[in-house]
């Protein structure tokens, strides 16, 4: 059999046309413009690290160069095929901090099959170049270079290595340009659609090897800078004082020697923070009940098959433009709502460990104003380690499966109706206020009638809809959620104490279940799949209150402080990265990779667009603002921050 030597030349050729290649696939199936700036970086990238590849490629004897080709050649399709699935199934891709929440993705392992199935294209796309390589391999020689040839590569490979350093610096102060992702921004996102899968890889595996510390870089602006009433017109702007507590930032600076942390107080000391206001105190001495609602949507809400719901979304404070940004399912949904900060995928690992200090948790600051305090999960305590961060907001009293809920553990998704039924004695018989948060469950995907017992129990339901089975059975999912809802009510207002207690409800995320099609076919409008496929209610409701309606953006990491201010509870808004959505400071969604909308427009990070009230300087100033919340917020958890913030 004649052989064909594959020499330096041929091989060059050869991994240039495969790096291409699965790049362009890969951003074929992913939806990312092909023809725009980030081609430039890809291909000169892919020259690096093609001369790079022919160095260690050549450096052995025939057979270990041929094995080493093989297995680049296979992990390459692997790299492509995780990025493709864990996009498909998350909306994010891939990095190394994912390993900590490992947990959550392996609950997704029932749904594999059927991710490779409607995927399989591109995933036998992906691996063609291995399979074509093994098909051949018999034919094919990689001959060892000698030491002339390998200098040769080595000057080639450094010069274009500078050469991409080179092409960075183009543009290199514009917002989240390429320079800037590449030395001082951490978004695997972002890197992805930049750089290229393999380049992305790199980045984030030298920043975990070697770690990665991001500035939080304070701007110069007037101190009253942030209240300028942008946000809430209905807020009356008196000179009321600011939602701060009394903490020496000066005397934190000066005594401490983590760089870190004293960047963090110098960041504090320089916000205003935001100002109480007409609504501070509005639900003082009431009772609070707090739903995380799995998968919950306004596109749920129907008068005639959630009548609650409906009820619900209606009444009470109303807010027309909150959001619901997907941060790595339930646990980064519930990061942001129960801390006010922006999760991050390195962080909710060690958040989820429960030694975090959180002096300003949620059940801790209740507690400390007298109420007795619940939380209630139904579905396994131990998973996410709920029972453990839930301690170490406050919360006293926990129950879940295996953990004392007496509900009927044995069936997927568990009943939040059966959860209302078995906790509301627990609390409303309570001698103090009461705080009590629910995660329900009844709402999680697949919608399908197989397989998921609340479809089942509610198909007769919806079964008669003109609308596709995925929709009827989401539909029929959050008629659960309706129905524990109706019996909550009805159990408060038996018990003569309705209009003592304040309902909040709000979803982890959107119902990612659906496809955006199948979202569009419940929508009384049409979405888009960056921006308003986010838009979602927010429940803030009590039966004795008149309608408020709320124009602000706000996004779930606002309800904490907007709890802490309407209950009359003492926080300090520099230490929280969301605000009170009923201040009269601008409203801001960041989405996870970096676009954002705020009360003047919407940015798009993925391609530069913008619209609204906007220009290029307000865009810059958003985007720093952001970048020092997001930094803070992984820093608070990291260093266990709170733990060094003492009052006076």
């Amino acid at each position: 059999m004649k052989r064909f030597k594959l020499r330096t030349f041929y091989l060059s050729i050869v991994m240039f046309i495969v790096l291409l290649y699965l790049e362009l696939i890969f951003r074929m199936f992913n939806n990312i413009d092909i023809f725009n700036i980030s081609l430039l970086y890809v291909i000169v990238f892919n020259i690096f690290m093609t001369i790079l590849i022919c160095i260690i490629g050549k450096l052995f004897n025939r057979k270990v160069n041929k094995i080493m080709f093989l297995s680049g050649l296979f992990l390459l399709g692997f790299l492509y095929s995780v990025q493709l699935c864990v996009f498909k199934m998350f909306g994010f891709y891939f990095d190394w901090t994912l390993i900590g929440a490992s947990g959550q993705i392996a609950s997704f392992a029932g749904d594999g099959l059927n991710l490779i199935i409607a995927n399989i294209i591109g995933l036998i796309l992906n691996f063609m170049p291995f399979i074509l390589f093994l098909i051949y391999n018999r034919i094919i020689v990689i001959e060892k270079d000698d030491v002339k040839a390998n200098i040769v590569k080595i000057v080639l490979c450094v010069l274009t290595g500078l050469s991409f350093y080179g092409v960075l610096n183009i543009k290199r102060d514009e917002v989240n340009s390429p320079y800037k992702l590449y030395t001082s921004v951490n978004n695997v996102d972002l890197n992805v659609r930049t750089f290229g899968v393999v380049n992305a890889f790199f980045i984030d595996t030298y920043r975990n090897v070697f770690g990665f510390e991001e500035i939080i870089d304070i701007p110069n602006k007037p101190k009253d800078d942030v209240n300028n009433n942008d946000g809430n017109d209905n807020v009356d702007v008196k000179n009321y004082e600011y939602n701060n507590l009394d903490i020496d930032f000066d005397k934190l600076i000066s005594s401490e020697s983590n760089k870190t942390i004293k960047a963090m107080h110098e960041y504090f000391k320089s916000e205003s923070g935001t100002k109480e206001n007409m609504y501070t105190g509005y639900f003082k001495g009431k009772n609070l009940i707090l739903f995380m609602a799995e998968s919950f949507n306004e596109i749920a809400v129907r008068e005639d098959l959630t009548p609650t719901l409906y009820k619900l979304t209606n009444n009470g404070f109303i807010f027309d433009n909150f959001y619901v940004p997907y941060y790595l399912s339930t646990i980064g949904g519930e990061f942001q709502s129960l801390t006010g900060l922006y999760p991050n995928y390195s962080t909710l690992t060690k958040w989820k460990s429960g030694e975090n200090s959180f002096p300003y948790g949620l059940a801790t600051v209740f507690k400390e104003k007298g109420y007795n305090t619940y939380a209630y999960h139904a579905h396994d305590g131990y998973f996410q380690n709920r029972y453990k961060y839930l301690k170490a907001l406050g919360f006293d009293n926990f129950k879940a499966c295996n953990m004392g809920l007496n509900i009927n553990c044995n069936m997927w998704p568990e009943s939040d109706i059966e959860m209302i039924k078995a906790t509301t004695n627990d609390y409303i018989n309570s001698d103090k206020p009461f705080m009590t948060y629910y995660m329900t469950v009844s709402g999680h995907l697949d919608y399908t009638k197989e397989g998921n017992s609340i479809v089942s129990k509610n198909w007769d339901l919806v079964k008669n809809l003109d609308y596709s089975d995925k929709a009827k059975s989401y539909l029929a999912t959050q008629i659960e959620l309706d129905r524990a809802m109706e019996s909550l009510l009805k159990e408060l207002e038996n018990k003569g104490i309705l209009e003592d207690t304040v309902i909040v409800l709000l979803a982890d995320h959107y119902p990612y279940g659906l496809s955006l099609e199948e979202i569009n076919e419940l929508s009384s409008y049409k979405r888009d799949e960056l921006f308003e496929i986010n838009h979602n209610a927010l429940i803030i409701y009590n039966s004795s209150m008149k309608n408020i309606s709320i124009t602000k953006v706000g996004m779930p990491i606002d309800v904490l402080p907007t709890i802490y201010n309407l209950f009359d509870i003492k926080y300090d808004s520099r230490l929280f990265a969301g605000s009170d959505l009923l201040s009269n400071n601008e409203g801001m969604v960041i989405l996870d990779n970096l676009s954002w909308i705020t009360d003047k427009g919407k940015y798009n990070s993925l391609n530069g667009k913008y619209s609204g009230d906007i220009d290029s300087d307000y865009i810059n100033n958003i985007n720093n603002i952001i970048q020092n919340k997001i930094i803070f917020s992984r820093n608070m958890i990291t260093y266990d921050g709170y733990r060094y913030i003492k009052e006076k």
